[in-house]
């Protein structure tokens, strides 16, 4: 039984959503996903989308992705983010997780990007250990900072602009 990767397609956008769920719930937080098919077809594959899509198949079925998007650096230039690389729990330990990474650090050499970054759990030690033995490093001393809508209101709100 192999699979195989492909770029996602707009009709792929409940599936796309469906990983996502999958993956929140693994990250112990489902309730927390707000995007919608809609947001995802829009942001996904309109004219100028804001990420991009890789697909693992197996006998038909979705079975993973890797969402990441281009992003720049002020000392590296071209950067890729990766997002989410999520495998379906069921089909993990099949190389599907392997396969969508190396897909994303072949596309990232094949542009010249200078720099692949993204987040794991600090739980995740599986995730971790794959990622420490692939080469990549986990920075330490940074942390990773982010302000939800609500508190984007709150702050514009404040400010009085």
């Amino acid at each position: 039984m192999s699979f195989s990767i492909r770029k996602a397609e707009k009709k792929d956008a409940q599936t796309i959503l469906s990983l996502i769920q999958h993956l929140a719930h693994f990250e112990r937080e489902p309730e927390v996903v707000e995007v919608t098919v809609e947001e995802i077809e829009r942001d996904g594959f309109g004219k100028n989308p804001l990420f991009q899509t890789l697909l693992a198949e197996k006998d038909g079925d979705v079975v993973g992705m890797a969402l990441y998007y281009y992003r720049y650096s002020t000392w590296k230039g071209k950067t890729i983010h990766l997002e989410d690389l999520i495998v379906y729990e069921h089909m993990r330990k099949q190389n599907i997780g392997t396969a969508l990474y190396d897909a994303v650090l072949k596309q990232a050499y094949k542009e010249n990007v200078r720099r692949v970054e993204w987040v794991v759990l600090d739980w995740n030690t599986p995730a971790r250990d794959f990622y420490i033995n692939s080469g990549a490093k986990i920075l330490e001393g940074w942390e990773t900072v982010q302000m939800d809508q609500n508190s984007l209101i709150q702050y514009i709100s404040n400010r009085g602009n």
